[in-house]
């Protein structure tokens, strides 16, 4: 695997996980959308995604 340049480094800071590593969150992971975010990201606010849970809110309004 090829390293990555120090500009790609400090671009890429807040997803590098502890190996060095590029990683998502847990719920961008499988997304097909280029709008992921970092794994360090404790809450997501994404208008494509929608939860089970927020779909059941939704409906009973």
């Amino acid at each position: 695997m090829p390293r990555m340049s120090k500009k790609r480094k400090q671009e890429l800071s807040l997803f590098l996980n502890e190996r060095g590593r590029v990683e998502y969150n847990i719920l961008c992971r499988r997304c097909v959308h280029n709008c992921k975010q970092a794994y360090r990201v404790l809450v997501i606010e994404c208008g494509r995604y929608l939860s089970k849970r927020a779909k059941e809110v939704q409906e009973k309004e």
